[in-house]
């Protein structure tokens, strides 16, 4: 089960940055997932650009 604010990033990324449901399960299988290093795993894989980086960590900033 997810963790109310990772349930939140998840649907933000689904609806604000167009992330696939399958991209996001490919770096919940990473080794070290954490739903604090999510954006940084999704940069990493080349899932996010550096733009779409910076919206995810603004969004967490206010989150």
């Amino acid at each position: 089960m997810e963790a109310p604010m990772e349930a939140r990033l998840i649907k933000f990324l689904q609806e604000e940055l167009a992330i696939s449901d399958s991209a996001i399960a490919t770096v919940k299988r990473h080794q070290e997932f954490d739903v604090t290093l999510l954006p940084m795993i999704l940069w990493q894989y080349g899932l996010v650009t550096l733009e779409e980086l910076d919206k995810i960590f603004d969004w967490l900033e206010t989150a």
